[in-house]
């Protein structure tokens, strides 16, 4: 009961923008309003064991950074074990994710945009309070609970053909690989992300490790961090494109699911379902008929939302 099977939901008007048959994986019904709690409560689960198994205490805290959502997921997590949490988040980031992260009674210490910043500032609280990092996206035990959402997507649809997942730090799609090609081979993982945050794109280009140079400037706040050196190979290996979206598509396609689902989804999970949309899809074979997207996270900051009157004409 700690965490929820989220449904797959479905969408005719979508589907005939695609072409194709779409299933969307509703994370932002997942507790914590996102995906992050499945990766979060593996590693503080995991630590817990480790710390009883020698004969310890719990461990002093857990410390990380984070642009939100596994901020609130690993609050979550380590408020239900009794370990106090810090959690370094860009003072960019949504408010609504701030707020949540004190409401689950972790210590909030604000940072520069930068995963140069981050990283700093998240090393330094480690120093001052003992405690044990717990990285959101290269952390093993995390990636491992984010490849859960591919066991059910699996379960729920066994016909699917292909996944579409957004890609920041690249945990969750590192783990949903793994977990696809390990079960199902056959079964296509495709990484999605914007045009102004392409370090994954970059790096399948390239063949190396390239994150972004600057901190970028993208609505999808939750995707702005680059992949890491060990969510790439993983990603290098399995993952079988990486599609890149614009800003202009992913606010379309986050308004198109408001629209016609009913779904609060937040941008970044806009991304996964503009890539399904775009014209790079099309070039998808036609055999790759059942798309799973993940819908990743909901935590939307409704006080923020000037950019859909900018939205030129309606969102068809």
């Amino acid at each position: 009961g700690r965490l929820h099977r989220t449904p797959l939901l479905t969408s005719g008007g979508l589907d005939r923008l695609a072409g194709r048959r779409l299933l969307f994986k509703c994370e932002l019904f997942q507790r914590t309003g996102s995906f992050k709690i499945r990766g979060a409560l593996n590693a503080v689960r995991s630590l817990v064991e480790e710390s009883e198994r020698a004969g310890g205490g719990l461990p002093r805290a857990v410390v990380t950074h984070s642009s939100g959502n596994h901020g609130q997921a690993l609050a979550c997590a380590a408020q239900a074990e009794g370990i106090p949490a810090y959690i370094v988040v860009p003072w960019t980031a949504p408010r609504c994710k701030q707020a949540a992260i004190r409401a689950y009674g972790a210590t909030l210490v604000p940072c520069e945009p930068s995963d140069k910043s981050r990283a700093e500032t998240a090393a330094r609280i480690i120093q001052e309070t003992g405690g044990v990092m717990v990285h959101p996206n290269q952390e093993l035990a995390v990636i491992a609970g984010q490849g859960t959402i591919a066991l059910e997507v699996l379960e729920q649809a066994p016909e699917v053909n292909a996944v579409v997942v957004p890609v920041g730090g690249g945990g969750m799609i590192a783990g949903i690989a793994i977990a696809i090609k390990a079960l199902r081979p056959d079964v296509k993982v495709f990484a999605a992300e914007p045009c102004n945050a392409d370090d994954c794109y970059q790096s399948k280009v390239r063949g190396e490790l390239t994150p972004n140079l600057h901190p970028p400037d993208t609505i999808a706040d939750a995707v702005k961090t680059s992949i890491g050196p060990n969510t790439w190979p993983i990603i290098r290996d399995l993952v079988d494109d990486v599609l890149t979206v614009s800003e202009e598509e992913i606010k379309r396609a986050t308004r198109l699911v408001w629209e016609r689902m009913k779904l609060l989804i937040e941008p970044t999970a806009g991304v996964g379902v503009a890539a399904v949309l775009s014209e790079q899809f099309q070039a998808v074979p036609r055999d790759v008929e059942n798309v799973c997207v993940v819908l990743c996270g909901g935590n939307v900051d409704l006080s923020s939302l000037t950019w859909l009157t900018d939205l030129s004409g309606k969102a068809e």
